[in-house]
């Protein structure tokens, strides 16, 4: 059997084919994955319609309390540096907007979709978790003032965009390759090619195509998809991609924010000729 298949996504409305590179073995793994269950869909109908209101999205929110619970223990992490504690869904959405609460929603419940293993990459699963709230909380900090109207694809994008890991770390795994994993990993100094090496594929494409499955935005796909080359982006969603691109490098799989990922950072951020004042205010208390 060939390593490589071709899945091909044909958008009706379109009459457009696109093609995308995936192993057979991870594709299958995105197939096989349950649907989302009701309490997304309804947060995302609620998003998507022009029409919703503020109040619309907080009654949706409020029919979970586990739900409700997660996003309030998310929303009071002291990344996102607010002096008072938040104690109500309404609150959190008036403080943060919708976009940055669908993002902690759709993050609680997502991650609950998969089976957390994330030792071939050499990281606990409380890291992986601590991975992305930072990561979210950096972007958030950074972009909550000057970039809010592209936190509603961001939000959810900087917390969900490692996720590919969960599913690239179950085949290596499957295919007894941890040591020659951490092997290229060590060698190479980057995760994204020596998943490419060892596995076939990448951590956004993984990502990106499981939110293709799950029918997202078009907009959170391709800036999931494109986060590590942003000039491959629609041309809409290519700031957004820069952002993701700048916080990824930032905060690395282990989590550590370190001088050299700060400094390379920064240089995306010249290069993309985005907000380095603000960048520089939420690495505060992103360390």
């Amino acid at each position: 059997m060939n390593l490589f298949a071709c899945t091909i996504i044909i958008e009706l409305d379109k009459n457009i084919c696109k093609e995308s590179i995936m192993t057979e073995d991870i594709l299958k793994k995105i197939k096989q994955l349950p649907p989302l269950p009701e309490s997304a869909m309804e947060i995302e109908a609620v998003y998507q319609n022009p029409d919703s209101t503020f109040n619309d999205m907080v009654k949706i929110l409020e029919k979970d309390p586990l739900l409700t619970a997660d996003i309030l223990k998310a929303a009071n992490s002291p990344l996102y540096g607010f002096s008072r504690e938040i104690n109500s869904i309404s609150q959190a959405v008036g403080l943060f907007g919708m976009g940055t609460v669908r993002g902690f929603a759709l993050a609680s419940i997502v991650k609950k979709s998969f089976t957390l293993d994330l030792s071939a990459y050499g990281i606990s699963n409380d890291m992986f978790s601590a991975l992305s709230k930072k990561q979210h909380g950096l972007m958030t900090a950074w972009c909550l003032k000057r970039e809010n109207k592209l936190l509603g694809i961001l939000s959810p994008a900087a917390f969900l965009v490692e996720i590919g890991k969960v599913l690239i770390a179950q085949q290596i795994m499957a295919d007894e390759k941890q040591e020659q994993f951490r092997s290229t990993l060590a060698e190479l100094q980057n995760v994204e090619e020596a998943e490419r090496k060892i596995v076939g594929t990448d951590t956004p494409e993984v990502s990106a195509t499981i939110f293709e499955h799950w029918r997202f935005e078009e907009g959170l796909v391709d800036v999931i998809r494109h986060c590590q080359e942003p000039q491959k982006a629609l041309e809409k969603d290519k700031r957004a991609a820069q952002i993701l691109n700048v916080v990824r490098v930032a905060v690395p799989i282990n989590g550590a924010i370190t001088d050299k990922s700060v400094a390379d950072a920064r240089e995306l951020i010249k290069k993309y000729e985005l907000d380095m004042e603000s960048f520089d205010k939420a690495l505060e208390n992103a360390r």
